[in-house]
């Protein structure tokens, strides 16, 4: 629905029954998919590739220019996945030469005035609680939760079904199905409440919480843990997610709480 107080761009795409409210401003290249409602005061720059059935409240800026003294005017994306509910106040920078997008994925809600920086990856059906703030470069992986006003150092990785705590600064990588909380932050345990909820067995969260024993709660370096959790656990695509991730972490993983090295 073409809104008359609002600006939409001639060279703007938007596909069928998007709903534009007044007083936004949609900008050339910007590409809308169905079903997706715009709300008033929002502000969609170039660059910005939104899905199917999106819900962009007031006040969120999208595809803005990037906060990177080295970006030099490139063509880039800020790209939102369908299904996707960006809420009130929210910004999000589109990419830099380094990725050239920036992504959210499907399914996702992010919450009123949160950050994502250029060149960030989220993955789909995350959760981003008020206030998170993502720095640039940042990869983050599929039903990932951040709760209230959590910030996430740039180049960090954080994998699947990993919940941070509110007000954590996330300096390291934080692998898959764990909780992260205390400062520094650090392993408190596995993600069992949001596993359980996702259809994972009892079977299967014992068998993260004892690859996790062996990495935590041992007194093993990150590669002797590794060494001993494919050696003595069975493998299966957790486990092996769980190795992955150890070993391609380029900043070091979080540590244990108690542990001191």
């Amino acid at each position: 629905m073409n809104q008359p107080l609002a600006f939409i761009h001639p060279g703007a795409k938007i596909a069928k029954n998007v709903v534009v409210e007044p007083f936004a401003t949609i900008s050339n290249k910007v590409e809308i998919g169905e079903g997706t409602w715009i709300g008033p005061n929002v502000t969609i720059m170039e660059g910005a590739r939104i899905g199917k059935n999106c819900s962009i409240f007031p006040g969120a800026v999208i595809a803005g220019v990037p906060q990177d003294l080295k970006f030099d005017g490139e063509e880039t994306t800020a790209e939102i996945g369908d299904n996707t509910t960006i809420r009130e106040c929210v910004t999000i920078n589109r990419g830099t030469s380094n990725r050239m997008k920036t992504v959210i994925g499907e399914n996702c809600l992010i919450m009123a005035y949160s950050h994502i920086a250029h060149d960030c990856k989220v993955g789909n059906h995350c959760i981003f609680s008020n206030n998170s703030t993502l720095a640039g470069h940042i990869t983050i992986g599929d039903h990932v939760i951040l709760a209230g006003m959590a910030a996430v150092h740039q180049f960090v990785t954080i994998g699947d079904h990993a919940f941070i705590a509110g007000g954590s600064l996330v300096r390291k990588d934080v692998p898959p199905f764990v909780k992260g909380a205390r400062e520094p932050l650090s392993y408190v345990g596995i993600n069992s409440v949001g596993l359980r909820r996702r259809g994972f067995s009892a079977e299967k969260i014992t068998e993260i919480q004892n690859i996790y024993r062996l990495l935590y709660q041992k007194n093993y370096n990150n590669a002797q843990a590794a060494e001993i959790i494919e050696a003595e656990m069975i493998a299966s695509p957790e486990r092996d997610e769980i190795l992955q991730f150890i070993r391609n972490s380029q900043r070091g993983i979080m540590k244990g709480y108690f542990q001191r090295n």
